[in-house]
């Protein structure tokens, strides 16, 4: 009688204990409808989305459609970057819902060769670049072409995604994690340039000699892609400027006029951006190519009094540093023909990007050329930022100077590179003062027609002692262009184009989207070492534990069910 009456006790508290797990199930679900929330318990923050990137997805108003060729048989680094693309595109659709749709793709998923190398060039054509790996099994070894990278569908525009960045001098695994640190961006700025409506203006100004169209071919369609650009010659008229966000001033030869320097000056104090592309000193290269042998000499631009006032100075110098680009010399015969060699030419710093910075992070090092030294000065409440910086095993010789091949013939002297870093870029930020303040007329400043403003909002701009380094080469016959980064001694593409893209979008977007870049990953690696040498413990350990754990825990639950049943 009693064992019945507790059964049925037993009986009636499991049926309560249902009610109330499923009571609150349906309560969890019904208020999780209501108040939305994800939580991402990782240190560096991996699966957590820029504000912006949540605002432009919950935004958008057609289907984007990503076809990721990271598919089939590949390696497991690749494999971990197709992961992670594929936790983050999942993780966008929570916020883009149906409008965020992908597939991942095997490139060379077709057996027939002519069918693989066709679909090759077309993803080649599109923009994709491909990586070619060699692997061996055994005796024998095979090559496979990957495609790391994705092409975005918006309304019947494509725009191509290289998901693997390539980094100078860094490992494979750091590469890697480079690359999973800024899909957020890459994904973000592709479906930004895919939905842009009213892309702002860019000035690339004209008049004072600056670069060719030519010369800046490839970064003019580079910010074709997210802006609207002009060529504008200011001749000293006010509007010259008027409905621009940013002006470019890139490689000028020949002195600017005070009306100019004004127009420019007061499009900075009504807060227009300013990215500055100056020498101070030159080379003629063409007597340097016939003779080996040419002069460096300054350049009067007028422009020194304007950049000091905003805190910088441009020396009239070359930055030396053994850290650098090499070029090819002609060292003597063999036979009928030239015998060509390499050798590092120290006037080409190779600037490797050092500073954490949204606009240098992660990007690859950048190709200079004749760059001189910037110091910076006064101008209080205004924030210097050094962003592009030489060696340590650097030095600068002050214009005139000779500049000859004949350096060449012996290994640099580490002893005479010893001025450390030298600044060739720098980032300024804050409330900038004009120029003109106390020099114009109070005719003119009080004016009404003039607007004169003497101090700035809070503003932005960029200096760069390097022309160089916004300029592509261009063939002889000055027909066609090179990307811009590109160096014909290493036939590799540096990372220019991602500096001055990076750059613009710092000084013009208030959206946020820059700051996506500066996600840092913790990169943790097993000790190759370590994990040779304890293979077959931890293979033990990992086999052995969880079996011995279950069964203790089916004896500990036997025991426990025999103790409390057989007390009844």
């Amino acid at each position: 009688m009693r064992n019945s009456k507790m059964k049925k006790n037993n009986k009636q508290n499991s049926f309560i204990s249902l009610g109330i797990f499923v009571t609150l199930l349906v309560l969890v679900n019904f208020s999780s409808g209501l108040f939305f929330k994800r939580f991402d318990l990782t240190t560096d923050n991996r699966y957590s989305l820029n504000e912006f990137t949540k605002t432009q997805l919950s935004n958008l108003e057609d289907v984007v459609f990503f076809r990721v060729y990271l598919d089939g048989d590949l390696p497991s680094s690749f494999k971990q970057l197709q992961n992670s693309t594929k936790e983050i595109l999942d993780e966008m659709r929570v916020y883009g819902g149906d409008n965020i749709q992908y597939e991942f793709i095997d490139p060379s998923a077709n057996p027939d060769k002519s069918v693989r190398q066709n679909v090759y060039k077309s993803l080649s054509e599109k923009g994709l670049k491909y990586s070619n790996l060699t692997t061996r099994k055994g005796d024998k070894t095979s090559e496979q072409i990957v495609f790391p990278g994705a092409i975005l569908a918006y309304r019947e525009k494509e725009f191509p995604i290289q998901l693997l960045k390539q980094s100078m001098g860094a490992t494979p695994e750091a590469m890697l994690n480079n690359s999973i640190q800024q899909l957020e961006y890459e994904i973000s700025s592709a479906i930004k340039k895919a939905t842009l409506v009213h892309p702002k203006k860019v000035a690339i100004i004209r008049g004072h000699g600056e670069a060719s169209k030519m010369e800046l071919q490839s970064a003019m369609r580079s910010i074709g892609e997210y802006y609207n650009y002009a060529e504008v010659r200011i001749n000293g008229q006010l509007n010259a400027l008027k409905g621009y966000s940013a002006a470019i001033i890139a490689g000028p030869d020949s002195a600017f006029s005070e009306k100019d320097k004004y127009v420019l000056d007061q499009f900075i104090m009504n807060g227009g951006k300013t990215l500055w592309f100056i020498e101070n000193a030159v080379v003629d290269l063409d007597s340097l190519r016939k003779n080996r042998i040419s002069i460096g000499f300054a350049k009067d631009l007028n422009l020194n009094d304007q950049l000091f006032k905003y805190g910088v100075r441009i020396n009239s110098d070359f930055v030396m540093d053994i850290q650098s680009l090499p070029i090819s010399v002609i060292t003597g015969m063999n036979g009928d023909q030239p015998k060509i060699e390499l050798f590092p030419w120290y006037y080409h710093p190779l600037i490797f990007n050092n500073v954490k910075h949204p606009i240098t992070n992660n990007v690859d090092a950048i190709a200079s050329q004749y760059a001189g030294s910037i110091d910076t000065v006064g101008a209080k409440n205004i924030q210097k930022t050094p962003l592009l910086l030489s060696s340590h095993y650097s030095k600068v010789v002050n214009v005139p100077t000779r500049v000859s091949l004949n350096i060449l013939r012996d290994p640099p002297d580490e002893r005479r590179f010893n001025k450390g870093e030298q600044i060739i870029g720098v980032l300024l930020e804050g409330e900038f003062e004009s120029v003109f303040t106390g020099r114009i007329s109070e005719q003119i400043s009080e004016n009404p027609e003039f607007k004169f403003q003497q101090k700035s909002p809070e503003n932005k701009m960029l200096v760069v002692s390097d022309a160089n380094i916004i300029i592509n080469d261009v063939s002889k016959d000055g027909k066609k262009f090179m990307d811009l980064g590109y160096y014909r001694f290493t036939n590799r593409t540096y990372g220019n184009t991602d500096f001055i893209m990076n750059s613009l979008s710092y000084l013009l977007e208030d959206d946020g989207l820059i700051l996506s870049r500066v996600k840092e990953f913790k990169l943790r690696l097993l000790n190759k070492q370590i994990v040779t040498k304890q293979r077959r413990k931890w293979q033990i350990f990992n086999t052995a534990i969880p079996i011995v754990v279950i069964i203790l825990l089916g004896l500990g639950i036997g025991y426990s069910r025999k103790r409390r049943y057989s007390s009844h």
